[in-house]
């Protein structure tokens, strides 16, 4: 996709979001290493003191290298990280347009909620996206030959998956490259957090209740802290904006309604529930209830980040004690996707009774007598959404 974008006319500022460590700098190398054009790349994910001088400088050196009718392309990777970045990049962009530059700009960046604020108030009419979720199962297989299992435990983290056949430095790996860099320098540098402790505790709740329904008032119990739920809403917000973890809202019928629910919460990735629990791969499997959660935080997770690239909603049901797992809105369709780690029975009062009370277009089963985690996992979020 964004080799055909590059290929194009220049039209639109191309951005590529996306969690850390998901290969969106590999991505952008490989297309524009086919294009065969002049590329210059710069990153402000470094220790020195970054400023919008510092993306003037960037700009003017590429567009000494944009001869010709092909131009060349210049990539600037986490570009959120410096201070007013949309308000210097509209200017530059505006120049060239005027001047037809064919300057192609790439905009990198791994915390997508923070990219978003800045391109909405800025850049409006001159970008387009390209969200890059987590790996799916197929994806891991194709690249890596991950198992089921494999997947299960170990996540879809492209970039930890050499060290699998060592759990504990794979973990290591996971806790220090990935979930520590990702709250430190995507969350707590870029962003006014007045309780940092708080949201580190509180990033540990859906790796630990991944699957679970739980009232942000009930959430100050565990992180003893004398915060309030506006304040928890909005942290897991940014947790949700940083690929990490997130909280699906009830589906109501209504969006203020839904917003205002108690949260389900839920892992991007199921790597991040592994590792906090401090399981090796043989104690998860062992582990029934475990390996369960596991389950359903894979259906859950492969769903959410379909929803993070904008390809449908995600929301659950409860209402007077029925459950059901997961609704899926594509578009005005609804489907109900049940999640079952045994063997279950082929009628779900919950999922009748959420089809009673709304148009249902579709019910899946995940698991038991249904369809297989597995094959579930295989396809695409957009081929099960399909009519």
């Amino acid at each position: 996709m964004l080799a055909g974008r590059l290929a194009e006319p220049r039209r639109f500022l191309h951005v590529v979001a996306g969690p850390r460590q998901v290969g969106k700098s590999t991505l952008v190398q490989q297309v524009t290493d086919e294009l065969g054009l002049p590329v210059r790349y710069a990153s402000a994910d470094e220790p020195t003191l970054r400023g919008a001088d510092w993306i003037s400088q960037q700009w003017g050196a590429a567009r000494l290298e944009a001869s010709g009718e092909a131009g060349a392309v210049l990539v600037l990777d986490e570009i959120q990280k410096i201070s007013s970045w949309s308000e210097t990049v509209k200017r530059l962009w505006d120049e060239d347009t005027r001047k037809k530059r064919p300057l192609k700009v790439v905009l990198l960046g791994s915390a997508p909620l923070l990219m978003a604020q800045g391109l909405t108030e800025s850049l409006a009419g001159r970008f387009e996206t390209l969200r890059l979720p987590h790996w799916s199962y197929a994806e891991m297989h194709a690249a890596f030959g991950f198992t089921f299992e494999d997947y299960l435990y170990f996540g879809g983290y492209p970039g930890a998956a050499p060290l699998i056949r060592d759990p504990l430095r794979w973990a290591r790996y996971i806790a220090d490259s990935l979930i520590e860099t990702s709250i430190a320098r995507d969350v707590l540098l870029l962003t006014r957090v007045d309780k940092p402790a708080l949201l580190r505790r509180l990033f540990e709740l859906p790796c630990r209740y991944s699957g679970q329904i739980l009232s942000y008032t009930k959430m100050l119990g565990p992180l003893q802290d004398a915060g309030n739920t506006t304040t928890l809403a909005h942290y897991l917000d940014l947790l949700a904006g940083a690929g990490m973890v997130c909280g699906l809202p009830k589906y109501a019928g209504d969006a203020a309604r839904s917003r205002g629910s108690s949260p389900k919460l839920q892992v991007l990735n199921t790597a991040l529930m592994t590792v906090t629990a401090g399981v090796s791969p043989q104690e998860a499997r062992s582990d029934r209830e475990f390996r369960g959660r596991l389950i359903e935080s894979a259906v859950g997770a492969h769903l959410a980040n379909a929803a993070a690239t904008s390809e449908c909603e995600l929301y659950y049901w409860r209402h007077r004690g029925q459950e059901v797992d997961f609704l899926v809105k594509a578009r005005s369709r609804l489907i109900a996707v049940e999640v079952k780690s045994g063997r279950a029975p082929q009628a779900h009062a919950a999922t009748a009774a959420f089809a009673a009370a709304f148009n249902v277009k579709r019910t899946l089963l995940i698991g038991g007598d249904g369809i297989a985690v597995e094959d579930f996992l295989s396809r695409p979020v957009a081929e099960w959404l399909a009519p």
